[in-house]
């Protein structure tokens, strides 16, 4: 209970603090580009297109943040929970943390948290797109479930959940990369203090060095997989015309070219990774605390 809560208030102030940017991100990935300049809604789909709008808020977007933050309470447990109960079990049939050991661990845990999260982040997904005119009522997350189920039926819950799947590379490509500088650091720490006899216990430092470890894993393995970012932003589009995930691969380049593949890649590098910092950090200062 301890750890789902220290990992949800990492992953609540960041949540709050980027929720700006997670917008923006969104809509730079989609097939219909809206931007906000001035009051003017910039739109990009058959054609530009010029039409007073207003966007929203800081309320609505608290709201919405509060909104995502008391739905999204298990996402943090359910993951680091699978990744740690796998990679338990898995030391004790392969080479304790070893290279296979961290990738079967994180393709699992986020096998399971996408199968059991995945209608939340369409519902996030759509609610970021939809644009309303001055004046009008912003969509809140019951009208948009109402209107997924009347237009799509349950399977429409579970739309881009492919992109998701292929966005697991991902997290294999993270985590091999994070325990692998992890260990370096370690071990570096270890034979700075041979000589000393008692065990030497983590301080700032060290928590610093896991935060810098997370930061270059994590831009390394978003920079690697980010297209299946753009193609699950597509493909979760209300009344898209992508179908399935290499439909959607094939159909982007040819008609935007490659670089539409990562659209959106900077703000994405720019709000994930300080993100993936804290909450790798939380991570590890509650292993920490828990084991001393």
């Amino acid at each position: 209970t301890g750890t789902k809560y220290l990992l949800l208030c990492g992953g609540t102030v960041g949540a709050i603090l980027t929720c700006p940017l997670e917008v923006v991100k969104t809509r730079l990935q989609s097939s219909h580009i809206t931007l906000y300049v001035s009051g003017v809604q910039l739109s990009t789909v058959n054609g530009p297109s010029v039409a007073r709008m207003s966007p929203p808020g800081p309320l609505h977007c608290l709201k919405w943040v509060l909104w995502m933050v008391k739905i999204l309470i298990p996402v943090p447990a359910i993951y680091f929970a699978a990744y740690s109960s796998t990679k338990e079990r898995l030391n004790g049939v392969f080479q304790p943390d070893s290279t296979q050991v961290h990738m079967v661990s994180a393709g699992l845990a986020g096998f399971t948290a996408i199968t059991a999260t995945n209608p939340i982040w369409l519902i996030k997904t759509r609610m970021q797109l939809d644009s309303r005119n001055r004046g009008e009522k912003p969509m809140n997350a019951f009208e948009c479930l109402r209107r997924v189920y009347q237009t799509e039926g349950l399977r429409g819950f579970y739309r881009g959940m492919s992109a998701s799947y292929a966005g697991i590379s991902e997290t294999v490509i993270h985590f091999v990369i994070y325990e692998s500088i992890k260990r370096r650091l370690l071990e570096a720490k270890a034979a700075q203090h041979m000589d000393e006899e008692e065990e030497t216990s983590k301080d700032a430092s060290d928590f610093v060095g896991m935060m810098l470890a997370a930061a270059t894993s994590k831009t390394c393995a978003t920079s690697i997989a980010y297209p299946h970012e753009v193609i699950r932003t597509r493909l979760r589009e209300e009344g898209t015309k992508y179908r399935s995930f290499f439909q959607t691969l094939t159909t982007v380049p040819k008609e935007e070219g490659y670089r539409a593949l990562y659209r959106g890649l900077t703000t994405h590098l720019v709000r994930q990774i300080p993100n993936t910092a804290i909450m790798m950090c939380t991570y590890e200062l509650v292993v920490y605390m828990l084991n001393g």
